[in-house]
């Protein structure tokens, strides 16, 4: 049985970093075997879950495939499958990346243990999500209005954490979009326009393409803090790569090469998405060979 996040930072599928697998979770495959076709990129992607990708092609994670096969002359493949059914994203791993039925992922959080994650070619944040003219002035999850105020947040994610660990889940509403494969993530932006929730605090990539159709709201992004002597700093801020299969270090490779060759337009691409971009570590070093 896999052991690692159930659901993840960016809602593809798990957030609760390296939580254990539910039962009934797949096992991974044990063959490091690399992919054989260096003709075809095949790619793991969801059907219905925008921004990131659908079957018409619309996601940022369909654009950034597109873009990294014509760069690697290679015809892009697609093994559609739903992150958010029963056992999360790992499950999605085990059955088709280590299932040999693809041999990439386009979103993996830099370090997962599960999968071989190229170099960081984004790094994103959590935000808090407002409508403007309220005032709240939240710059943490510290600030005194999140006290005042019914706060919002993806279940399952670093937020939920420091939601608990500062004693706000008495004002605090759990979303499950990252498990409910009928459901996207406008449906957070449209519970702060509705003024179900005063805050919301959720990861910027799933929202950021949708901001357009809210005028009204507004974006601040969340600062890691420490929120008590001697734990640990609460990070909001993570470096998404793409994933290959253990072992596959030839394809790793190979897309490395074209993140650090094609950063502007990799960049580009996002920013039609309102991914807001913030600096990788100076310094990488693969932790999952």
């Amino acid at each position: 049985m896999k052991s690692s996040m159930t659901r993840w930072i960016m809602f593809a599928g798990c957030a609760a970093f390296f939580a254990a697998a539910p039962n009934g979770v797949a096992a991974a495959s044990t063959t490091a075997q690399p992919s054989n076709n260096s003709h075809v990129l095949r790619v793991c992607a969801d059907p219905n879950y925008l921004p990131y990708s659908n079957r018409a092609g619309q996601g940022f994670e369909n654009k950034i495939a597109e873009l990294v096969a014509k760069a690697m002359g290679r015809k892009l493949e697609y093994t559609w499958a739903s992150y958010r059914m029963h056992g999360g994203f790992s499950n999605f791993l085990a059955l088709n990346l280590d299932a040999h039925k693809c041999d990439v992922v386009m979103n993996l959080p830099t370090g997962d243990n599960e999968e071989m994650a190229t170099k960081p070619y984004y790094r994103s944040s959590y935000v808090f999500v407002t409508r403007k003219g309220k005032h709240l002035h939240i710059r943490s999850m510290r600030s005194v209005s999140m006290h005042a105020i019914k706060i919002g947040f993806e279940a399952g994610t670093t937020p939920e954490t420091a939601i608990k660990m500062l004693g706000l889940m008495e004002n605090a509403v759990a979303f499950h979009v990252a498990s409910n494969p009928n459901a996207s993530p406008r449906q957070l932006l449209q519970a702060v326009q509705d003024g179900k929730v005063g805050v919301m605090v959720t990861w910027e990539p799933a929202i950021g393409a949708f901001m357009k159709d809210f005028p009204g709201l507004q974006m601040r992004r969340v600062p890691s803090e420490e929120y008590a002597p001697g734990l640990p700093q609460v990070n909001y801020t993570y470096s998404m790569s793409m994933g290959v299969r253990k072992g596959d270090k030839a394809l790793r490779a190979a897309l490395d090469k074209v993140i650090a060759t094609h950063k502007s337009e990799i960049g580009a691409t996002l920013a039609k998405f309102n991914v807001r971009l913030l600096p990788n570590p100076r310094h990488f070093n693969y932790s999952n060979n």
